[in-house]
């Protein structure tokens, strides 16, 4: 063997090494975009055939929790992943409230049902094959606060779900302008 055929052969052989070593690097690895969730309030979940999307609370927070008493709005949207039957959303209960339903909560066949209007959405979708808004209001019977999640349980004629939902301050301000936050007065020496 020439000194030219060594050589070409020795530099073939590092490239290849270089290849398997570099390819080596990403196995086994996840990537990033693989696990990445949408930008969206709130948490999912699965309740027999229907999926449940951006479930969350709009519960507009003033001070540092919501009182008892207060009404918060759950937004959602459940998808029906059955191409045969439709199914109807029963009950909502929750340990934080009574949830009260109002419209035609049926999910249609392979269809999707919008529960609430999302923040940012001027008006009802254009796609929509039931007129009836549909909303489920939560009167409050113990105080919430950002941060946390609260158990809601989804009761549909096929299937059910227990979700631990979260609150969206939404797009209203969270202190007001008249005293909520701590201002020197004019005057007063620190």
């Amino acid at each position: 063997m020439n000194r030219f055929a060594m050589r070409a052969s020795t530099g073939l052989a590092a490239c290849g090494l270089t290849a398997v070593v570099l390819t080596g690097c990403g196995a086994g690895q996840v990537s990033q975009m693989a696990t990445q969730e949408p930008a969206v309030n709130g948490v999912n979940a699965q309740a027999g055939t229907v999926s449940l999307r951006n479930l969350h609370l709009r519960a507009p927070q003033q001070k540092d929790y919501v009182e008892a008493g207060s009404s918060a709005e759950l937004l959602f949207v459940a998808v029906n992943n059955s191409p045969e039957t439709a199914n109807k959303l029963v009950s909502i209960k929750s340990n934080v409230g009574d949830v009260a339903l109002t419209g035609d909560p049926t999910v249609p066949v392979s269809g999707v049902l919008v529960v609430g209007e999302p923040d940012g959405q001027l008006a009802a979708l254009e796609k929509t094959e039931a007129a009836d808004a549909v909303t489920a209001m939560v009167t409050l019977t113990k105080p919430v606060t950002n941060g946390l999640l609260y158990d809601f349980t989804f009761k549909f004629e096929n299937g059910e779900a227990t979700v631990a939902v979260p609150i969206s301050a939404g797009n209203e301000p969270r202190r007001n302008k008249t005293g909520d936050t701590q201002e020197a007065e004019p005057g007063a020496h620190h």
